[in-house]
């Protein structure tokens, strides 16, 4: 055993001799302590440790296979389930439309020139008015064709005196003839004055009818209903009937019409369901979703545009409300035919593949196959089905980017609240 003392003098055998601490001179106090440079370049590395740490501790944890990994070899739990919106396979009439970029022409457009020489003595409507047939636009001085006409009538009235007078002679000539007081030639001279008297009368009638016509044609009136345009030639003017400019354009606004072209591959679909037939065309706006009126079909080109291979149409709308107008531009849809109890999911189910369109379907055990299908049309949002899918089959509408086939699955809610539906 060891007393005290001998501990306290191992202790001091072990304990490391103390060396006098030098004095420090200048560089000895800059090498004692670490330079301000080295310790902010620890203090942010440091920083930065501590962010990418956080940044692993919180990112989801990532498989083998990429995100959902466990979820892509189906061989994960409940908690590793891919959540997806399903939507399910059922039967619709789906309407087949075949659809054209159209522009609108007036039913009819008239420019209303004059048909006599005079001066512009009335403008008796408003642009832009809606006019009837027969209503006045304009008036021109009538006086010198009013002077016309009563010199045809004056005209006629002197012929016809000298044909009473002649027809008076040729009744006294008749009766010295067969008293043998004239000779025939003198009777036969009367008749053929007569005559003459009487072709005399019917040229000025006819004179007088021409002026008649000269002078209503000083009225100008509307040839059709429609709408005026603007003004052309102002009143008072001097307007002659060889004038190329017109008074005034007339447009029939209703009904009105639309010119529309589709691809040439349309004209088979069009003979299929019988050329004859009046089929029902919308003109929709460019927005492709409000509908501006409804009408039908008046006419399919009788050739084929070879420098664009494209089929001009022509329909005709009522137009009650005025939605459509001469020049505008609007979406023709033809409504070819109507496909009765077609299977029909959501546009959004449909996915594409190097082998084409396929959709993944929800199996009983919350997983999910590749199915390919077949489409036949797509229309406002949902998908007309021809070959792949069954009625009732549960389909995927939302959450595909994280599937492949076994992929187990948890159903959950769109944004509206409820699974998609057609």
């Amino acid at each position: 055993m060891f007393n005290d003392s001998d501990t306290q003098d191992r202790r001091q055998v072990l304990a490391p001799t103390p060396q006098p601490r030098p004095r420090p001179g200048p560089g000895a106090a800059v090498a004692a302590k670490p330079a301000p440079g080295r310790r902010r370049w620890w203090i942010g590395l440091v920083v930065v440790a501590v962010v990418v740490g956080l940044w692993v501790l919180r990112r989801p944890h990532v498989g083998p296979g990429g995100p959902g990994g466990a979820a892509r070899r189906g061989g994960g739990g409940p908690a590793q389930a891919v959540p997806v919106v399903a939507g399910t396979v059922v039967r619709k009439d789906v309407p087949i439309y075949l659809d054209g970029l159209g522009t609108v022409q007036a039913y009819n457009t008239v420019t209303v020139h004059t048909r006599v020489d005079g001066q512009l003595e009335k403008i008796a409507y408003v642009e832009g008015q809606d006019v009837r047939r027969g209503d006045l636009l304009a008036q021109i001085d009538p006086r010198p064709f009013k002077a016309q006409l009563e010199q045809a009538q004056a005209k006629k009235a002197q012929d016809e005196a000298q044909l009473a007078n002649g027809r008076v002679e040729l009744r006294r000539d008749t009766d010295l003839l067969a008293s043998k007081i004239i000779a025939q030639s003198d009777f036969d001279a009367q008749k053929y004055l007569v005559d003459q008297y009487q072709a005399a009368v019917q040229a000025d009638q006819a004179a007088i009818d021409n002026a008649q016509v000269q002078l209503d044609y000083t009225t100008i009136t509307s040839p059709l209903d429609g709408r005026t345009g603007m003004q052309l030639v102002d009143q008072g003017n001097i307007v002659h009937a060889t004038d190329t400019t017109g008074l005034v354009v007339i447009t029939q606004l209703r009904p009105i019409e639309v010119i529309f072209t589709l691809p040439e591959q349309a004209l088979t679909e069009l003979r299929h369901e019988g050329m004859t037939k009046a089929f029902p065309v919308m003109a929709v706006d460019r927005d492709n979703q409000t509908v501006l009126d409804r009408g039908h079909l008046l006419v399919v080109d009788n050739q084929i545009d070879t420098t664009t291979a494209t089929l001009r149409l022509k329909a005709t709308f009522p137009n009650a409300n005025l939605q459509l107008w001469p020049g505008q531009f609007v979406n023709a849809r033809l409504l070819l035919t109507t496909r009765t109890n077609g299977l029909v999911v959501p546009a959004a189910v449909l996915q594409r593949g190097p082998d084409g369109a396929f959709a993944f379907v929800i199996k009983p055990d919350a997983t999910v196959a590749i199915r390919p299908v077949k489409v036949a049309r797509i229309e406002a949002g949902e998908a007309l089905i021809d070959d792949g899918l069954r009625l009732g089959e549960r389909v995927v509408v939302e959450g595909q980017y994280r599937l492949q086939a076994g992929s187990h699955i948890r159903l959950a809610k769109s944004a509206k609240g409820s699974e998609a539906e057609p």
